[in-house]
């Protein structure tokens, strides 16, 4: 798998038989190979997440969180023109659909907006976990607090011992040292080959300080260095 960072959530899998396209929101798309059919994903509608150029891809579906509404006026907005529209699939989480021939595509219900995806193709499984995560903020209210966590543990549940050959995992550097909780409660729950951070804000360094506390994960764990990053897991 040929993976390039695009920024923030962003990224480009390319495989043989598909270009798997999550969550672009910034970053330059690198150039696509026109033979092989694209599948643009966009977990839920926060501008971090979701640009409207995604709809200006040459792509094959556009597979949405169902709060990306797709009302006359958001499709004027965004340039959904009528052609595209019936391949743009509203999803909400515990779905399971086959956009390409050979390619499964499972959602999650996300502890935020949205959903995460789990696709399947080629014998591996990719997941994007989109803002499903752990949220805990100092300073919430603490049965807020609680109440997230139930529900990460309940919306995960799925995942456990399920091999996942790559995942892109929240490590977010405003929770603090909470912000790891979420990325080892999967790496923990699932069988990962590799993981991939993400939605870090710029600060890639918060990495280190995650595999400093937990070493186990530094040989399943891929550090990002900034966007355009270009590298090809096994």
């Amino acid at each position: 798998m040929d993976v390039t960072f695009l920024g923030h959530s962003g990224f480009l899998v390319r495989m043989a038989s598909a270009a798997l396209l999550f969550d672009w929101s910034e970053g330059e798309l690198p150039a696509l190979e026109p033979e092989v059919p694209l599948l643009v994903f966009a977990s839920h509608g926060h501008e971090d997440h979701f640009q409207p150029a995604i709809f200006r891809q040459q792509a094959q579906a556009w597979l949405l969180g169902k709060d990306i509404r797709l009302s006359p006026r958001n499709r004027e907005r965004w340039g959904v023109s009528e052609e595209i529209r019936p391949r743009c699939l509203s999803l909400g989480g515990g779905r399971t659909v086959e956009p390409l021939p050979g390619v499964r595509v499972e959602t999650l219900t996300s502890t935020d907006e949205g959903v995460a995806f789990l696709v399947t193709a080629e014998g591996r499984t990719v997941f994007h976990a989109g803002d499903l995560n752990w949220w805990h903020w100092e300073g919430e209210d603490a049965a807020w607090n609680r109440e997230m966590a139930l529900h990460f543990r309940e919306f995960t549940a799925p995942l456990r011992g399920r091999r996942l050959d790559l995942a892109f995992l929240p490590l977010d550097p405003r929770l603090g040292e909470a912000g790891f909780w979420g990325p080892k409660a999967f790496l923990d729950l699932a069988d990962i080959g590799w993981m991939v951070p993400m939605h870090q804000w710029g600060q890639s360094s918060f990495t280190e300080r995650f595999l400093e506390k937990y070493p186990q994960f530094r040989e399943r764990t891929y550090p990002l260095t900034g966007p355009g990053q270009r590298f090809t897991l096994p």
